[in-house]
């Protein structure tokens, strides 16, 4: 039970930066209801629950060789992110909009997943909050779950805040231009995508 009540403090901490998640999150609340809202958080914390096993684990083959390679992960992530944020901006709010059918309905879940993927250094941050706790790495199977566990309860937690908060500002608000919103979180998202690349280019 000690792990699980770690790993959910760990899981809020870790979840505090939004990001471009949280942009999306925020985003797509406004624009199709708190539903959409927690599958995009959804995606973010399944993420984060995959680099909390590797570090819970201590599968150190799998970190080093992410480790490796994460200037090119790094690189797609920063894409991503810039290609949700153009599409966005280009986005004609005239058409039917498929974030509301099933095949919508995943990419939601899958687009977040994505980004959140793209991030290996989560890896130490993961171990040197693990290492603050006095949690070891190469944790038993149960033990390694239960604070993996933690770990998405955690993150959900925080975006279910977020989700509900914008929630909130949704049925509060006297009315939401959607084509203007697209454009701010479609320019909030291209400058996300274009400050990861320009850390590359500077690191």
């Amino acid at each position: 039970m000690a792990l699980l009540l770690k790993g959910i403090l760990i899981g809020l901490l870790f979840g505090l930066p939004a990001g471009a998640v949280g942009a999306l999150t925020v985003q797509r609340t406004l624009r199709y209801g708190p539903r959409a809202g927690l599958l995009t958080g959804l995606g973010s914390s399944a993420a984060d629950c995959c680099y909390a096993a590797v570090g819970a684990f201590g599968l150190t083959i799998m970190s080093d060789l992410l480790l490796q390679v994460q200037a090119a992960i790094h690189l797609l992530g920063g894409g991503l992110i810039l290609f949700l944020g153009i599409s966005l901006l280009r986005r004609k709010e005239g058409t039917p909009s498929r974030e509301t059918g099933s095949v919508g309905r995943l990419s939601l879940f899958l687009s977040s997943f994505a980004i959140g993927i793209t991030n290996p250094a989560a890896i130490l941050t993961f171990l040197f909050a693990f290492s603050w706790l006095g949690i070891s790495g190469g944790l038993a199977f149960v033990e390694g779950t239960l604070l993996i566990l933690g770990v998405f309860f955690g993150t959900y937690l925080w975006w279910g805040i977020l989700t509900l908060a914008a929630s909130f500002a949704r049925r509060k608000a006297t009315a939401i231009d959607p084509a203007r919103m697209n454009r701010v979180f479609g320019i909030i998202l291209c400058l996300l995508g274009a400050v990861v690349w320009l850390r590359l280019l500077t690191g």
